[in-house]
């Protein structure tokens, strides 16, 4: 299987709006840009929220097959481990290998020694086009990364073995996650985190790196927007010249993160990928649920109450919502609305406040953080939630599908 060059991470939280999703897709394809559609949930996500990993491939394959869509399309088992991977096999065929807990642990001093000899020629000074100043290179340098990667490296590879073992060897899509650390990967270690990827035969066509700055769930990139774009195209330098220097697949390009909603920093990365000739896949898992609360809002009557419903009890429950998340949000709680300025809101108010749209006075990045981690309240009232999906299905779509497509493909990769 091999993924094209722009692919698309669609996370759904209910597995309501696959349709929804992929006419945004479809729209792209109209205006002459292929993107190949992959819908994502976690383990984490499913057990919150009660679904199953059978759920997901149910609602891509059925959106396809209403849309007509003739094009490749994928589901990713997100962020796994040998430890839950088993659940995802059958319906998945795109795997996301999240090794950012082995970061940091010694591997194996005879196999760190045996890395570090195989690439000792890389030592002193090594060009790379597209990078403006030699990566200066030295031995300890080696060791040093190899002893922090290797064995994440080595976990990514039992992972990959196990689903191959499964699968076959050229039945699904390999991403390697590696952007849940502390600290952003330089150009050097970059280098060498592929050549272990390599050397353990993964064929890796996504790779997610850590940047600098935040990258919180549903909101604007927080950082230095010059510095980020600095460290894209670095990466995006690095990722080309291993691909010819350690034979990783082709194809192979960076994947971001809670990549929705990274306004600011949409522009660089479009003009990073024109630079480079580079593809990109970008997950925005989160968004469309947000967008369903918007829906629901909007449609008024028993839509608006739940979504005030969602709202007023999360409030009651941050600590318990947000604990999961600390790391990739940030919300002040002196700015959220009170629940009884909530009941005083229509559903033009909620929406405003909950869309994110920077210029709109209304907008509170506060309260749209807090509800995106907080689907669990939505998923404890049952039916009742997906029944109102249901019910306001046309207002809720239209909302889905104008976010991806206007606030997220349009700058990336037509505007």
């Amino acid at each position: 299987m091999i993924l094209e060059k722009y692919s698309f991470g669609i996370g759904d939280r209910f597995s309501h709006q696959g349709k929804a999703q992929l006419a945004a897709i479809i729209k792209a394809k109209q205006q002459g840009i292929n993107i190949t559609p992959v819908w994502n949930k976690s383990n984490r996500e499913h057990t919150i929220i009660g679904t199953t990993h059978a759920d997901t491939r149910k609602e891509a394959d059925e959106a396809v097959k209403a849309c007509k869509w003739n094009e490749p399309y994928f589901v990713d088992a997100d962020h796994i481990g040998l430890g839950n991977v088993d659940k995802f096999i059958e319906y998945s065929d795109f795997f996301t290998l999240d090794v950012a807990d082995f970061i940091g642990e010694p591997a194996d001093s005879a196999k760190v020694k045996e890395f570090v000899q195989k690439h000792k020629k890389y030592i002193g000074s090594l060009s790379i086009d597209g990078i403006d100043a030699p990566l200066e290179i030295t031995e300890e340098q080696i060791r040093q990364i190899t002893n922090k990667t290797l064995l994440a490296a080595q976990q990514a590879g039992e992972i990959y073995r196990h689903i191959a073992a499964a699968k076959g060897d050229n039945n699904f899509i390999t991403e390697v996650s590696m952007d849940e650390t502390d600290l952003p990967q330089t150009p050097i270690e970059m280098l060498f985190i592929l050549a272990a990827v390599s050397a353990e035969g993964i064929p890796a066509q996504t790779i997610a790196p850590k940047f600098t700055g935040r990258f919180n769930k549903g909101v604007d990139y927080v950082g230095d927007i010059a510095q980020f774009a600095r460290e894209f195209e670095e990466d995006l330098a690095v990722v080309a010249f291993a691909v010819k220097e350690f034979g990783l697949p082709e194809n192979l390009k960076l994947s971001i993160h809670s990549g929705s909603d990274k306004f600011s920093i949409y522009k660089p990365m479009k003009e990073a990928m024109k630079k480079f000739d580079a593809g990109l896949h970008i997950k925005t898992a989160g968004t469309t649920w947000l967008e369903e609360l918007i829906g629901l809002a909007m449609a008024g009557g028993d839509g608006l109450v739940i979504a005030k419903e969602v709202y007023t009890r999360a409030l009651t429950r941050m600590d318990e919502l947000c604990g999961p998340y600390a790391t990739v949000i940030d919300i002040d709680s002196a700015k959220l609305p009170s629940v009884q300025e909530i009941d005083k809101w229509d559903g033009q108010q909620f929406a405003a406040a909950l869309r994110h749209d920077q210029s709109c006075p209304g907008f509170n990045p506060n309260l749209r953080q807090l509800l995106h981690v907080g689907y669990k309240i939505a998923a404890e009232t049952g039916t009742r939630f997906t029944d109102a999906l249901d019910k306001y299905e046309q207002t809720i779509a239209a909302n889905v599908t104008e976010n991806i497509y206007d606030r997220h493909i349009k700058p990336l990769f037509l505007d």
